[in-house]
């Protein structure tokens, strides 16, 4: 039988996952939840109680209370009772989705909000939609009313006994407007199951978007703006994807691109969502052209927009004083010429300075902060969430993943994974030092992504896969490994934490950066200081350690999901839409059926997406590759490009 305890509905059994820890991540219990059914006559109530039977959390408590003055007697005494710290209204014939309370109570416990929403699914006998509570009567203009049982109610903060009717039954949508914003969250994983006879009539108008890139989406950044296109889809948006160039090498030299702002000003979409430009020009001048038609939103996945040339300054602070020739890395992806950098400083900040400004959206605390140093005075910038597919990176049998994979049964196995491992911005020789540390029988390490030379690791019991473009397959080798350790300094957010936790592998990396929002500090994983040997020391208390390891995986998988499923990233961005007038206030968010997919109790969960990183170079480019960086390191010269340039142009020139 299904996990939600029915069967023969369009679910299927909960994905594996580690057991619930026995505590809250700072050590104090789970919080006690009653579950209030009110029980009119002639209503089965027997798959809501097994719904609630089969939460897997045992500090719960389901009262089933007869309507009338009783009934409202009844709920009075549950509000003062001292066994309770949670409540839960649950209407008849509703049923919890499989985890529910243990999501939101996790939620309320590392947010300290008093009231905490999921999603809700609507079923007749398939999957007619998924939608967000509105808990006003203004949110529900098609007449499908929100019941209360997507909510978990902080007893103590709850002002319920003036919000209660004749029955008992809690006035949802007067409790959750009578709580301050800030101790109010959504998380973007159903919570509640809904039978209904039909469909929702009334549906969002959904807003016709470019995601508009540089150059596709491979990489890092490609990857992350194409879920998020992915998730407006699913959120009722209609979403064309474009790419500015398929000239990479022509970056340094192109500001312009008359085919692709054809095609948008053709399509004339309600709003353009930019981001990862930088690989078909350095400049922000077709931003600028695009604002002056209609609403343009830059995705901030790292901070070139906001330099002269770079996407990380590092330790250089030039980016607030005013990026010129003095760069410290004018040869660096993404290069510029020095004489250049200036120039190309000022027009930046002229386009988020200008009339019709872009607004900045940033994917983690930090970078919404160094958005708001470094962009010019009345930028617009806030903060969303970046998506993932929660479907294809989930916990499976490590075990089992181990023997697919050919990786040793015993061993403690950490992973690292990057598009470029030993790329500049990835700390590659305090990495290697880390590892290093641990290094013995018995411990292996899993690189994930280019590494030309594996030997520069310097450790034994190394698997090197490389390049790994099927996110299912990715997913795989991040389940079948122990613990995810990073060494960068320079994240806006940083996907591999949030992709490694979502499969139940906690993080390691430096409490700095956007990793301070990838990776929550004592839940989905650790953050050090930046300092000598502090990442080497807690790794070797990690590995040491797998009850902790066990314990944070489990976190990790539960807290990341509800914050960074495409559910969670739509909704971000759909208060965004609201607070800048391009949808009504009142229309009601509503997913497609298939936004199901993406969790783990679907019966057909949604696949991952293939293609997501270039093929791995031949053994050839490799050999040139690494003979290059002997003598020239990782910097392009302007004659090395100049010469890429050209040999490009006369290539495409030649019939």
């Amino acid at each position: 039988m299904p996990a939600h305890g029915v069967a023969g509905w369009p679910f299927g059994a909960a994905a594996l996952g580690a057991a619930r820890p026995l505590a809250l991540p700072d050590g104090r219990p789970w919080p006690r939840i009653r579950v209030v059914t009110l029980v009119p006559a002639g209503i089965d109530l027997r798959e809501t109680i097994a719904s609630v039977l089969r939460q897997d959390y045992p500090e719960v408590r389901h009262d089933l209370v007869p309507p009338g003055f009783s009934g409202r007697a009844q709920v009075e005494t549950l509000l003062v009772e001292p066994g309770c710290d949670a409540l839960l209204w649950l209407r008849a014939g509703d049923l919890l989705a499989p985890g529910a309370l243990t999501a939101l109570a996790l939620e309320a416990a590392l947010t300290g909000a008093v009231a905490v929403a999921g999603l809700r699914i609507l079923f007749a006998n398939r999957v007619l939609a998924l939608d967000i509570p509105g808990l006003a009567a203004s949110d529900t203009p098609d007449g499908v009313p929100f019941t209360g049982g997507e909510v978990l109610w902080i007893r103590d903060a709850l002002q319920a006994h003036a919000m209660l009717d004749a029955e008992g039954r809690l006035d949802a949508g007067a409790a959750w407007s009578a709580l301050p914003a800030a101790s109010r969250r959504r998380i973007g994983r159903p919570v509640l199951l809904q039978r209904v006879s039909t469909a929702p009539t009334e549906k969002l108008d959904g807003l016709s978007i470019v995601s508009l890139t540089g150059t596709g989406t491979q990489g890092g950044a490609g990857i992350a703006q194409r879920r998020l296109s992915d998730a407006l889809a699913l959120a009722g948006h209609r979403v064309t994807s474009l790419a500015l160039s398929d000239r990479p090498e022509a970056a340094e030299w192109t500001d312009r691109f008359p085919q692709a702002e054809a095609a948008i000003a053709a399509a004339a979409p309600d709003l353009v969502l930019a981001g990862n430009l930088h690989g078909a020009t350095r400049s922000l001048d077709v931003v600028g052209r695009l604002a002056r038609r209609g609403p343009v939103a830059l995705v901030l996945h790292d901070l070139f927009p906001l330099t002269g040339r770079c996407g990380h300054p590092r330790d250089c602070t030039r980016a607030a004083i005013g990026c010129d020739a003095a760069c410290p890395g004018p040869d660096e992806y993404p290069q510029l010429a020095p004489g250049r950098i200036a120039g190309m400083h000022a027009r930046k900040r002229a386009v988020l300075a200008g009339p019709a400004v872009p607004w900045l959206l940033a994917n983690s605390d930090w970078t919404l902060a160094r958005a708001r140093d470094l962009a010019p005075s009345g930028t617009v910038a806030e903060r969303v969430r970046l998506a993932f597919p929660t479907a294809a990176f989930r916990p499976g049998d490590r075990a089992a993943l181990r023997r697919r994979l050919g990786l040793p049964a015993g061993d403690v196995l950490i992973l690292i994974s990057a598009v470029i491992v030993d790329g500049p911005d990835k700390g590659f020789s305090d990495l290697r030092a880390a590892l290093r540390a641990v290094a013995r029988p018995g411990v292996g390490v899993v690189a994930i992504g280019r590494l030309d030379d594996p030997a520069r690791l310097g450790v034994p019991n190394l698997f090197a896969p490389g390049l790994i473009a099927d996110e299912e397959t990715l997913a795989a080798w991040y389940g079948a490994c122990d613990l995810h350790v990073t060494a960068s300094r320079h994240e806006t957010l940083g996907q591999t934490p949030i992709e490694a936790g979502l499969c139940g592998v906690p993080t390691l990396a430096y409490r700095t950066s956007g990793l301070t929002s990838a990776v929550i500090d004592g839940v989905s994983g650790r953050l050090v200081p930046v300092k000598p040997g502090a990442l080497a020391q807690a790794l070797t208390e990690l590995v040491e350690d797998k009850e902790t390891r066990g314990r944070l995986g489990a976190f990790a998988r539960i807290a990341l999901e509800s914050r960074h499923s495409p559910a969670a990233a739509a909704l971000s961005l759909d208060v965004l839409f609201r607070s800048r007038g391009l949808l009504s206030h009142t229309a009601r968010l509503s997913f497609a059926p298939t936004m199901l997919g993406h969790f783990p109790f679907a019966a057909e969960r949604l696949p991952g997406a293939i293609g997501t990183v270039p093929a791995a170079s031949r053994p050839l480019v490799r050999r040139l590759r690494r003979a290059k960086q002997m003598m020239l390191g990782r910097r392009m010269p302007l004659f090395v490009r100049r010469c890429l340039y050209f040999a490009g142009t006369l290539r495409r020139s030649v019939p």
